[in-house]
């Protein structure tokens, strides 16, 4: 299964949140996809860096004036809208912890995985 994932997603399991083992439980086995603008975001945590670097994700490139209407119509963050597109476009689930652009991603159309 392919599966979205958001920065929050990533950061609490490296930092070690208490959702971090359903996390896990919940990517297991799964293809991680992102937007490139997930990989920036993690530049956030750099105490984390070396963790993260053995996550295999997916990177791929999003249409920016796609998302940026997706931006538009939601009033969101071009990050979030950015997500919503790569699920989109990949027909898979985005994973967040992020409760808003959840909330938004199901207005578009997008399956959610629930956590």
């Amino acid at each position: 299964m392919k599966l979205v994932i958001d920065t929050s997603v990533i950061i609490a399991v490296l930092v070690n949140e208490p959702t971090k083992k359903k996390l896990i439980k919940l990517t297991k086995g799964a293809e991680l996809i992102a937007p490139h603008s997930v990989h920036w975001e993690i530049g956030h945590v750099t105490k984390a860096i070396q963790a993260y670097q053995t996550i295999d994700i997916k990177f791929i490139d999003i249409e920016l004036d796609e998302a940026l209407v997706i931006a538009d119509k939601a009033k969101i963050y071009a990050y979030d809208a950015y997500l919503i597109l790569c699920a989109l476009k990949k027909h898979c689930p985005l994973i967040s912890l992020d409760n808003g652009l959840v909330d938004v991603a199901k207005n578009f159309g997008v399956e959610t995985v629930e956590i």
